[in-house]
Parts: C-alpha cells; sequence; structure tokens
C-alpha cells in the first residue's frame, strides 16, 4: 500500500464513486444513569451521535467486530508499529476500540477519534452527513499511514549464464495485511488485438447493481468481472497502434484479502439526475464462494463468512446509517443504531438497505507482521 495524502486513489477503490448524503441526525446527549441498565457482553456497546455522525458510527462498529484487528489494537501491539509523525489517529482509534470491548458501558462517545481524524481531514468535523464508503476509506488509509513499516525483499532470478538476487522494498501494516486486495485487468487493443495486463490493489471492491429489483451478490461479482467495451470518449492509447481505440477490458481479482468490502454502488448520479437504487440484493451469511472470481494460483480462502453491514436508509436528500455486527465471542448478530443496541436473529441480517458488507475468511487466524520473503 503506497503512501497517500487527500482523497484516497482510485487504485484502492475498485471504481469508486461517491455521494453525500445528507440525513438529519441530531447529536445525541450524554447518557443518563439509569437505575437499570442493558448487560451487554463485551463488544457490544453503542456510539454516541455527534451530529450527523451516524456514517462514522456504522463503520466504527464493523471495524470492532473484525476480531483480528480489535484484537491487534487491544492488545497494545499496535504500539510498536506506530510512528511519531502520524500516530494520533491510530492511538484514539485502540483508546475506542478498548472502551466498546470493555464490556462495561452501555455508550461510548467517538468523539476523540473523530477530532483526531477531523485535523487530517477537516471535512468530517464539520457536523454534516459524509458518505459511509468514502469515511471508511479514510479510515483505513489513516491507520496505514500511522502502522506501515518498510521492508526489503529479496527474489532470485536464476538463469543457465547466471544467478542473481533482485532486492525490492515494500510497505506493510494490519491494514495491507488484513484488507488490501489486488485487481487485474486485461485491456484488448479491437484493433491490433495486442493484450496487455494491469494491476491495481484495492482495499474497497465497489460493484455495480446489475438489476433494479433483486439481483445475488455473485450478480454483481459477475457484472464486474464481465467484459466491457470502451468507445468514444473513453478510448485507451494503444501502444502498437500509436493512437486511441476501442478497447475491451475485463477485470478480475488476482488476490483476495483476509477480510473482504464490498461497497454496492447504490448511489447513481448522471448529470442532473440523481437516484438511489433500492435493489433486493441476496448476500450469504457464510460460505460466500469467491474461486469463480479469484486468480487460481491466489486461491487460499475459497470460503466466506458475513462478520458485519453497514445499512442506508432514505435516498440521497435524506438518510441514516447504521450497521448489523456479529460479536465474535457470543456468535450473535447485533444492531447498532448510534446508542441503541439490540439482538437480532441471523434472519433479519438480509435486508434491502444493505451499502457495505464486510466478509472474513475461513478459517480466521490473527495475522503476524513478519515479511515472508
Amino acid at each position: 500500500m503506497t503512501p497517500r495524502r487527500g482523497r484516497p486513489a482510485n487504485a484502492r477503490t475498485a471504481g469508486l464513486y461517491f455521494t453525500l448524503p445528507e440525513c438529519s441526525d441530531i447529536s445525541d446527549p450524554l447518557p443518563r444513569e439509569a437505575s437499570v441498565r442493558p448487560q451487554h457482553p463485551p463488544g457490544v456497546a453503542g456510539l454516541r451521535n455527534l451530529g450527523n455522525t451516524c456514517y462514522m458510527n456504522a463503520v466504527l462498529q464493523c471495524l470492532a467486530s473484525v476480531p483480528p484487528l480489535a484484537q491487534y489494537f487491544r492488545s497494545g501491539q499496535y504500539v510498536t508499529a506506530l510512528r511519531k509523525d502520524c500516530r494520533e489517529v491510530a492511538t484514539a482509534f485502540a483508546y475506542l476500540l478498548t472502551d466498546l470491548w470493555l464490556g462495561d458501558p452501555d455508550c461510548v462517545s467517538p468523539e476523540q477519534f473523530w477530532a483526531a481524524l477531523g485535523r487530517l481531514h477537516p471535512a468530517f468535523t464539520r457536523r454534516t452527513q459524509q458518505d459511509a464508503q468514502e469515511f471508511l476509506l479514510y479510515v483505513l488509509n489513516a491507520l496505514h499511514e500511522a502502522l506501515r513499516k518498510y521492508h526489503r525483499r529479496s527474489c532470485e532470478k536464476r538463469s543457465t549464464q547466471k544467478c542473481c538476487r533482485k532486492v525490492t522494498s515494500s510497505e506493510t501494516s494490519i491494514i495491507t495485511q488484513l484488507f488490501e486486495g489486488q485487481l487485474n485487468y486485461s485491456i484488448m487493443c479491437l484493433k491490433c488485438e495486442n493484450c496487455t495486463f494491469k494491476n491495481e490493489v484495492f482495499t474497497v471492491l465497489s460493484l455495480p447493481i446489475p438489476s433494479e429489483y433483486e439481483c445475488t451478490l455473485q450478480d454483481c461479482l459477475q457484472c464486474f468481472c464481465q467484459r466491457d467495451t470502451l468507445t468514444w470518449s473513453n478510448q485507451i492509447h494503444c501502444s502498437f497502434c500509436e493512437t486511441k481505440q476501442e478497447t475491451a477490458v475485463r477485470a478480475g481479482i488476482s488476490k483476495a484479502p483476509k477480510i473482504i468490502i464490498f461497497h454496492l454502488k447504490r448511489f447513481d448520479i448522471q448529470g442532473q439526475v440523481k437516484r438511489k437504487l433500492r435493489t433486493d440484493i441476496h448476500y450469504p451469511l457464510a460460505n460466500l464462494d469467491l474461486t469463480p472470481y479469484v486468480s487460481p494460483v491466489f486461491r487460499k480462502h475459497p470460503s466466506y463468512s458475513l462478520c458485519a453491514v453497514v445499512n442506508h436508509f432514505g435516498d440521497l436528500d435524506s438518510g441514516h446509517y447504521t450497521a448489523f455486527c456479529k460479536n465474535s465471542e457470543t456468535q450473535a448478530w447485533y444492531s447498532f443504531d448510534d446508542t441503541r443496541v439490540s439482538e437480532i436473529p441471523a434472519t433479519s441480517v438480509q435486508t434491502t438497505t444493505a451499502y457495505l458488507l464486510f466478509y472474513s475468511c475461513q478459517p480466521f487466524s490473527n495475522p503476524t507482521l513478519k515479511c515472508k520473503c
């Protein structure tokens, strides 16, 4: 993952486009001490709304429900990887996760994290609604910047004439190890049929929705991976023809991450026309098979299970974000609506409001930060 400043690069969003759906959230008051408080298990606590911050609360609840990420920060392991020049966001994130997993408070304030991220990206401190997917990208990027380490990797190249060792450098963090995947694009000129390949890394995979009424997550993946023809103003320069030509492009997942996040493209803006797709997308809670979409060489995680969902209610002009998260200790699902938390049956996790889907591979083990050369 390369260092970035400002808006996350398109390569990491895999087809990102975003809108800023507004909502009428109001800030939650500090919770009053009640004579009888609901007893929640560790990892099940609400987040106070600071004023139009439901998008932030939903994303943070989902990240807190990713077991190896939560464990990495709660255990203090992150401290040894902290960079001195940009540690504030990661430290505030660790404190927030610790508070959420204490199992004592029924509501936690994310104000410290909100302020820390806002100093990097002031747009998030304006108390105006933001897009949850864009916010997620900024959070992952900020955490990676705070924790990234450079490694020198050596690769041996042997031939009949000589043996040489090529040394390259790369950077890694808990974010790259968990969330970073790689896409491969095959690009063929339709005139000379010359074919080239391009690789891009991603942390969130944006999927088109092929139907306005009903489809499956697999349908969205197939639509993403199908061949697309670029014509007219979208033509690509061909190095063999030495001019722009009509081009056929096909995308595929060359390497799937341990945690794969799908962004369902429900918001669409074409000129002056804005709309939200309310398609009923059927997504599995377990045994998601990515085999048809992943290169055979990297089919290390054939089966994925859903661990969290960000929901969006409303339309582009007014809306509200909530989250469904599976608790790693109780294996039960919970609904998080700012400070309001309730256990829900697994049958209620499948809804038409899903916007971001978090899937983890099976079996799941805590990653290490050691470099495998």
